[in-house]
């Protein structure tokens, strides 16, 4: 394979990604009308996948840093494994539940007290200022990852570790703050 087969493989990758999220939020395509019953929990799923793949990149850097490649390479694999399979969880999520959370909701019975309203519009901008860079990061680091896979596993570690320097970081904070949102808006979900 070709230098230039990867970046367009990885190019073709991202963009439908993108584009199938982007569609999927904007409610583009229909979805059931009454979702399946394990729907509620995806998001939640969707958070022990992120906490699990942060603790894994962690782990991956600490073995890396020991010299333990074959242990370094096991994790990475495993987090991206997880990752894809967290992909795979929000965009079903998103397939089958039709209705968008939005933060400082009304309750289920549609009551929020002036308090909790107030509470919820400072942290709000808390809650926003964490979610766009997470959505912007999320999407800007997969060619990174697909592209830091490639190099690694075919051992061209300078070339995987320039990409690296760059790739670990985004894909560390988009792990983390997934479960900040998650449980931030947890409190908001009317399912």
């Amino acid at each position: 394979m070709t230098d230039k087969f990867i970046f367009r493989f990885v190019a073709g990758i991202t963009i439908f990604v993108i584009a199938v999220v982007i569609v999927l939020n904007r409610h583009l395509i229909p979805g059931p009308a009454t979702p399946p019953a394990f729907t509620p929990y995806l998001p939640l799923l969707n958070a022990i996948l992120n906490g699990t793949c942060s603790v894994l990149l962690l782990t991956s850097l600490y073995y890396i840093k020991q010299g333990k490649v074959t242990v370094h390479k096991r994790l990475n694999i495993l987090t991206f494994c997880l990752s894809s399979l967290f992909l795979v969880s929000y965009i079903l999520f998103h397939y089958l539940m039709r209705t968008d959370t939005l933060y400082g909701d009304a309750d289920a019975n549609g009551i929020l007290s002036d308090a909790e309203r107030s509470a919820a519009g400072g942290l709000r901008k808390l809650y926003l200022a964490i979610l766009v860079p997470h959505i912007i990061l999320a999407a800007g680091v997969l060619p990174l990852i697909l592209l830091s896979f490639y190099r690694g596993l075919q051992m061209q570690v300078a070339k995987h570790k320039k990409l690296v320097r760059w790739a670990f970081p985004i894909w560390l904070f988009v792990t983390i703050s997934g479960v900040v949102v998650y449980l931030m808006i947890k409190p908001y979900y009317h399912f």
